[in-house]
């Protein structure tokens, strides 16, 4: 699956609005700052090294993170309708862990976690679009994402660092110690962990769906057309508007040309 230049650009303005809208205090302006200062690597960014898993293309990261901040505040308002205790976080809290949550996949301040794979049998036989950058001393996700985070001083609350560790759930093993226990003192004492996992599950089999289920069945209902996050009716003057959004002379001209 590919994102036309268009649709990078405006998922790119929904990413910066969500900073906008919902996060707040001095946090706000240094959180911009940090991802103006690596937009050029950040919205070209994968979400993934692999097709087998979920949007590997240029510009997957945004799409992906994008979809899972909607995911995360549309799963809240189920938790509250089922009765769930939503003083123990903040909407804040919720959408800063979304926003952030696989921060760890842009590498470092100097290089990418992901490289365009340059060898032709695993890109064709394999699906690895992208091959991890083994000069990158190794770190998961999330341990990488809240060091970037403390590196550049941003601030985060004990409630985001634990939902942005588990954020992958009991898929990751390390996770058990927060997420398995069976003693009611070291349980979480938040949903936050669980809601946005929920989130970040349900997109990425969202994403899986509209880039493999029409390959797959001909009979399938998913909408290959909806693989981006902008809604449709918001597309009139979009790639005017997000072209003057990016900084980057040589990234306005690359994405211009996609």
């Amino acid at each position: 699956m590919t994102l036309t230049a268009e649709q990078i650009q405006a998922n790119w303005i929904e990413f910066n609005t969500n900073i906008e809208t919902y996060i707040t205090g001095d946090r706000k302006q240094i959180l911009l700052d940090f991802y103006s200062k690596f937009e050029d690597r950040i919205i070209l960014m994968p979400a993934a090294n692999n097709k087998k898993y979920h949007s590997a293309f240029p510009g997957g990261y945004v799409d992906h993170v994008n979809r899972v901040v909607k995911g995360a505040l549309a799963m809240s308002d189920v938790w509250a309708s089922f009765g769930c205790d939503m003083t123990t976080f903040t909407q804040e809290e919720l959408v800063f862990s979304a926003i952030n949550h696989d921060l760890g996949k842009m590498g470092s301040d100097t290089e990418d976690a992901y490289i365009p794979q340059t060898d032709n049998w695993r890109r064709d036989k394999m699906g690895e679009t992208y091959a991890f950058n083994t000069s990158l001393p190794f770190a998961s996700v999330p341990d990488r994402g809240l060091f970037l985070l403390q590196q550049h001083d941003i601030k985060y609350t004990f409630n985001e660092m634990v939902a942005i560790q588990t954020h992958d759930g009991l898929y990751d093993a390390a996770n058990e110690k927060y997420l398995k226990s069976f003693m009611p003192e070291t349980k979480p004492r938040t949903s936050l962990p669980f809601i946005l996992h929920q989130a970040d599950m349900m997109a990425a089999r969202i994403e899986f769906e509209i880039e493999w289920l029409p390959k797959l069945s001909k009979n399938s209902v998913a909408t290959p057309k909806k693989n981006y996050t902008l809604a449709s009716n918001k597309k009139t003057n979009t790639q005017t508007k997000a072209l003057s959004s990016i900084s980057s002379p040589g990234l306005k001209s690359m994405l211009d040309n996609l």
